[in-house]
């Protein structure tokens, strides 16, 4: 069994956190959020997670120090926008040659990096961490779901394929199944994007489209975002399976989904920020725009529904609007 520190005790931190405890392993898990902890300690429940049952052996700490101290492997489980000043502060603790696990989706604005080149970035200002194994652990997984062991399918994707192996031997149970891929950057791409095309699923939602909109955008989405990957020298395959199409599919249709919900409510007419608001919590997919529109440009790549998106979302046009351009530049040909 492997001694684990979770960074994060947010739906999806705590979700993964119960799942490993009653795998037999050691969890131990931190909130940047001192208030966060107290609340989970003192009722052994998570406020957006009803339905889920904490068990007793699961531990807490207000101290990152000793959420990294002498752990097997630490689980990064922050929103995006927070990972850089997470790893700031954790990484006087990191051991030289830990195994890091990130779940966040995202690419940040400027630098265009993934989120654990996010992580090796900042590791990488200590020399003694250069030998640190980052996997990244993305598919179609809704928190709401794992919380109470539903089946689910993940992938653990690094280019050392002997640590992604090792995650997959962690995280496994018979409700959780993990494969594993070495194309960690087309991975990390998949989960970014899905979240965007998720948003313009969620505004024709929202517009009175149907299924046959969706089944559109979510096919052609896919298209948009492997287009892409391939610019960048991810492989095809990568894109046709579970962190690509798999999740691509999950986020625009699952009501668990805030970037679906979000969008919704951007195309009935809601602003950005009263949009997320009621969501209620992080909705990623506004926060990997800037960074999608910096990579078109950088690539030169099509990506006609990410800039409807950004459209609605950053330049004030109307959902309708947004939408009868798209359909004119969705292309004629597969």
């Amino acid at each position: 069994m492997a001694a684990i520190g979770v960074l994060g005790a947010g739906t999806w931190g705590m979700a993964l956190a119960r799942m490993l405890c009653n795998s037999g392993h050691e969890v131990q898990v931190w909130s940047a959020l001192p208030e966060e902890i107290d609340v989970l300690a003192a009722t052994g429940r998570h406020p957006k997670l009803s339905q889920m049952d904490i068990p007793g052996a699961l531990k807490y700490t207000k101290s990152i120090q000793d959420v990294c101290t002498d752990k097997d492997l630490l689980l990064f489980a922050v929103p995006s926008v927070f990972v850089r000043s997470t790893v700031r502060a954790a990484y006087p603790y990191v051991a030289p040659g830990q195994l890091i696990v990130d779940v966040a989706k995202g690419i940040e604005p400027g630098s265009l990096f993934t989120m654990t080149q996010v992580i090796r970035d900042e590791l990488s200002r200590q020399k003694e961490l250069s030998d640190v194994k980052l996997v990244a652990l993305s598919g179609p997984t809704h928190a709401e779901e794992v919380a109470v062991d539903l089946p689910t399918t993940i992938v653990a994707a690094c280019e050392d394929l002997e640590a992604a192996q090792r995650v997959q031997s962690i995280f496994m149970n018979p409700k959780f199944r993990v494969y594993t891929n070495n194309d960690i950057h087309g991975v990390e791409i998949c989960g970014a994007f899905k979240n965007i095309i998720a948003l313009g699923t969620g505004i024709a939602r929202g517009l009175g489209y149907g299924d046959n909109t969706a089944a559109a955008l979510i096919t052609r989405g896919i298209r948009e975002v492997s287009r892409l990957g391939e610019l960048m020298g991810c492989k095809p395959e990568t894109f046709n399976g579970l962190a690509g199409i798999g999740d691509l599919i999950v986020t625009c249709t699952s009501l668990h989904s805030r970037n679906l919900t979000c969008g919704m409510l951007l195309g009935q007419g809601k602003g950005k920020e009263e949009a997320v608001r009621e969501v209620g919590m992080v909705v990623e997919g506004i926060y990997a725009l800037d960074a999608a529109m910096e990579l078109r440009n950088k690539y030169q790549a099509e990506l006609p529904i990410c800039e409807a998106v950004d459209a609605v979302v950053n330049r004030g046009m109307s959902a309708l609007e947004a939408g009868e351009a798209l359909m004119g530049r969705m292309g004629r040909q597969e």
